[in-house]
């Protein structure tokens, strides 16, 4: 395949090691960057003129790559930040999607946009963020998402897509379910508040900032200072934050392991639901500090899965025992929040 009419020129055979948090050595068929919108299209272009699938690719904070990607992988480094005053209290702004998550949150409080802080330093583009719906310490991106634009994949059509065409959930949207695949986002608009609204009703945040008086910045930092009391750096130990979402289960169900489990955590959720810690379960099944092969669990927080040069089997493997154990001691199904991709996937 010969690429020299592209200004991307795309690479072959590149590993993805340092484009994956969890630093897993699988290899991608075809990889390039792009940097604006005129070097994506011509990435689809490259594609579809080879027949070649394609998997967008941000700072690799949510995915577990199995195996070897096929196709062409695109790094979306698309950068830029404007806002728009809707009233003395609204601002709409708008984030590019290769702008660094936390790099964002950070810049909206130094321009006295809030609401954000609760989901600082959380790991990550601005383009990933909608697809997770992320979320922490009580607040979703969901809360203050107006609308992104999205790239069609088949047509190369740019999209404006709403609240409701997202479908968010927790923990997901419609990207990760209808619309699989089918887009690339190439920004993303909320709506923040000119006036300091402090979300602190969170437990363990409510607990780290008793005492303290509240403001934006205190929020901003505690959060940060939390995570990163309990969470590890990936830049040192490899890994993807939390690698199971909380558990959704029945009140009665909830009410059954209480009886003999009366010290876990449990959260009521809308229509007679509770949402449990998956940390809890890992840990009480055994599992937190525990190293198998060359992966294994943080020793400070149960839902981190870490890497020690091992590869995406193993890890998957370590999950599936997980799974089991939980399964088998809790009658709790959990299900994986990063995405797996490759041929083993």
């Amino acid at each position: 395949m010969s690429n020299s009419s592209y200004e991307i020129s795309p690479q072959k055979d590149v590993c993805l090691k340092k484009f994956n948090t969890l630093a897993l050595p699988a290899r991608a068929e075809y990889f390039c960057t792009v940097n604006s919108l005129d070097q994506l299209h011509e990435a689809l272009t490259f594609a579809k003129e080879n027949k070649l699938q394609i998997m967008p690719l941000g700072e690799g904070s949510n995915l577990v790559l199995a195996g070897d990607i096929k196709g062409l992988v695109i790094a979306i480094n698309l950068k830029g930040k404007y806002y728009e005053l809707q009233s003395s209290d609204k601002v709409k702004v708008t984030l590019a999607a290769g702008e660094n998550w936390h790099e964002s949150v950070a810049y909206c409080l130094q321009q006295g946009f809030y609401g954000l802080e609760n989901l600082a330093l959380i790991p990550g583009t601005v383009g990933a963020a909608p697809i997770q719906n992320i979320g922490a310490y009580g607040v979703e991106l969901s809360d203050f998402f107006v609308s992104l634009t999205a790239l069609d994949i088949a047509t190369g059509e740019l999209l404006q897509l709403t609240a409701q065409d997202c479908e968010f959930a927790y923990r997901s949207s419609v990207f990760k379910r209808g619309a699989l695949d089918k887009y690339i986002i190439v920004d993303v608009c909320l709506e923040l508040s000119k006036t300091p609204k402090i979300n602190a009703d969170y437990p363990a945040l409510k607990a780290e900032l008793d005492g303290l008086e509240l403001s934006p910045n205190t929020l901003f930092e505690t959060v940060c200072s939390i995570r990163q009391s309990k969470l590890p750096d990936p830049a040192n130990i490899p890994n993807v934050g939390s690698f199971f979402k909380n558990p959704v289960i029945s009140t009665t169900q909830v009410n059954k392991l209480l009886f003999d489990y009366p010290d876990m955590p449990n959260y009521s959720q809308a229509s007679g639901l509770s949402k449990i810690s998956a940390a809890w379960l890992i840990e009480h099944c055994g599992y937190k500090g525990l190293k198998q092969g060359n992966v294994g669990v943080h020793d400070k927080q149960a839902l981190v899965l870490v890497n020690f040069q091992g590869d995406g089997t193993e890890l998957l493997d370590l999950a599936k025992n997980i799974e089991f154990d939980v399964m088998k001691k809790f009658d709790i199904k959990l299900d994986i929040e990063p995405r797996i991709y490759g041929d083993k996937a």
